[in-house]
């Protein structure tokens, strides 16, 4: 190539692709930008999809998942109340969950499935992270361990429940928008 190829315009009509940082090709958060929270949440969804599956207790699945790598990096308290809060009330989170669906649950992929227990419990149980933050959290959690197009799914199932599980909030942040 001599120096004035250098210098020539491309033959491409489009502009070479920016790099987006701190996203995966998928779009999905890379380790390094993520909180110690939004950890405590791959892992709590790591768990609780292995207790969809299989059924084991909380006990074993939960010292299984704590010797993955990385665990130490996680909010160790957020993720024991992911866990154990939604083993512990998984049948009222599925009766929030079930009028929101348009098939059974047991035809819900259970990565959706997690996702979803997630977002209701922490719209439920952990009033300081605020109602948008709950269902962004889902929704990357979906997009990085789920299917194609389930974080739509999880997405809006989370956005019909919104209002309801946290009415102030939703209300103060529509009325601001207004």
């Amino acid at each position: 190539m001599n120096e004035n190829d250098q210098n020539a315009p491309s033959s491409s009509p489009r502009p070479p692709r920016q790099a987006r940082k701190g996203l995966t090709s998928t779009g999905a958060r890379k380790a390094a930008s993520k909180s110690t929270r939004s950890r405590s949440r791959e892992f709590a969804l790591q768990a609780l999809y292995q207790y969809i599956l299989s059924g084991n207790s909380a006990t074993e699945i939960d010292l299984f998942t704590r010797d993955l790598a990385g665990f130490h990096k996680a909010d160790a308290a957020h993720y024991d109340a992911l866990l154990h809060g939604c083993i512990e009330s998984a049948e009222q989170l599925n009766a929030q969950i079930v009028p929101h669906l348009d098939r059974k649950m047991d035809e819900i992929s259970p990565i959706e499935h997690a996702c979803m227990w997630i977002g209701v419990y922490e719209f439920q149980h952990c009033l300081d992270v605020p109602w948008r933050v709950v269902i962004n959290e889902s929704i990357e959690l979906a997009k990085e361990f789920g299917g194609t197009d389930g974080y739509k799914y999880v997405n809006a199932v989370l956005n019909a429940l919104a209002p309801s599980l946290r009415a102030v909030e939703v209300a103060a942040d529509r009325n601001n928008a207004a």
